[in-house]
């Protein structure tokens, strides 16, 4: 859902989410972009990228030799070898990206940072991006020279504490 939910965000248009069996939040949340079964070649030949997720491992590897084939890029969840990419943990807030990535090794970790990264940077993020754009249109007005603008920005950051993060629960040893 979080992946579906990502496209949504960044304006996918034309995303198709394949399930066989999807779960009924699932098929609420994918809406008309929901196919059932998997993906043949004609389905796989005008997509960009697939993304293979909870399915068996000779399905997915079908999946992704097919992908390949039709030179289709390929992500398959919890198996770093068979990526031609790896996904991101992001926080969106406003026009504030916020990515972590393992490289594929750890996506457990990246959640955790992610998780840890949305306390952090709360929704007001998106309103505080939103006051430094406008700050720094009126310095470009104004000819104020980048390296200024730069340390008002960090000065402004400092005085309105925005990187105190909320300290985190307390965590069991490992």
């Amino acid at each position: 859902m979080r992946r579906l939910r990502g496209l949504r965000a960044v304006g996918a248009a034309e995303a198709i989410l394949f399930a066989e069996a999807p779960e009924a939040e699932l098929a609420a949340e994918a809406g008309a972009w929901l196919r059932p079964g998997m993906p043949g070649e004609a389905d796989m030949a005008g997509l960009h990228a697939l993304w293979i997720v909870d399915v068996a491992e000779d399905v997915g590897e079908e999946l992704a030799a097919m992908a390949r084939r039709l030179r289709v890029l390929v992500n398959f969840e919890d198996r770093p070898a068979s990526c031609d990419f790896h996904s991101v943990a992001e926080v969106r807030r406003g026009d504030l990206l916020l990515t972590v990535s393992t490289n594929g090794a750890a996506p457990g970790l990246a959640g955790s940072i992610r998780r840890s990264l949305e306390r952090c940077f709360g929704p007001e993020w998106g309103e505080r991006v939103a006051q430094v754009a406008a700050l720094r249109a009126g310095w470009r007005a104004e000819r104020v020279p980048m390296a200024e603008s730069a340390r008002r920005i960090d000065a402004l950051v400092v005085e309105s504490c925005w990187l105190s993060c909320p300290k985190p629960n307390a965590m069991s040893s490992i």
